[in-house]
């Protein structure tokens, strides 16, 4: 359903699953195990992992913390992509690297539920992607202390309000790990 011309594929977006970045997040290792439930299924069904990793300031480019973590090892044939903003596509080599292997549909998973997660669904979708959220492979930290929702709660609305986003002639929607389809509309 993809607006994407010649885009029949999809690909499984793995998130700033880093180190320094899922750290003391809500349900850390349960989040990890379903991540790579789905990049060893993807794997299997020759579905492309794309894996995308933040850099900033406080999370600088080749250390430990930048890592990917050490439960998931990505392989050397997938793609990387470097960010720096929240919106995997902004200022990097994404959509190119997505156009040439002709996905139009994402499932998405990993980090930060309220920041990089959401912006890159909301950045798929206008750009005029499919994009699948996988609900129980998604996590944030603990932001309450400065007015936040606690993180189950975050992860809940973003389920929730994924689950039942719409756009003209593209897909959206929220599975679990066990019901991901990669070779349809879950």
């Amino acid at each position: 359903m993809t607006t994407l011309a010649n885009r029949p594929n999809t690909a499984l977006l793995v998130i700033d699953v880093q180190t320094g970045v899922v750290e003391g997040t809500h349900a850390r290792d349960t989040v990890v195990a379903n991540v790579g439930s789905l990049v060893d299924k993807a794997r299997d069904e020759g579905v492309p992992v794309v894996w995308v990793q933040h850099s900033s300031e406080h999370l600088a480019k080749g250390s430990d913390a930048w890592r990917i973590v050490p439960e998931l090892a990505p392989d050397d044939g997938e793609a990387h992509i470097d960010k720096s903003y929240a919106d995997s596509f902004e200022d990097t080599t994404l959509e190119t690297v997505l156009s040439g292997l002709g996905v139009g549909r994402l499932v998405v998973a990993g980090a930060q539920t309220d920041e990089c997660i959401r912006s890159t669904l909301h950045g798929a979708i206008v750009r005029g992607y499919d994009a699948i959220l996988v609900g129980d492979a998604h996590t944030t930290e603990d932001q309450s202390e400065w007015g936040a929702p606690p993180p189950d709660k975050v992860i809940a609305h973003t389920n929730l309000y994924w689950t039942y986003h719409t756009a003209p002639g593209r897909t959206a929607g929220t599975v679990d790990t066990d019901a991901v389809d990669f070779g349809g509309t879950s």
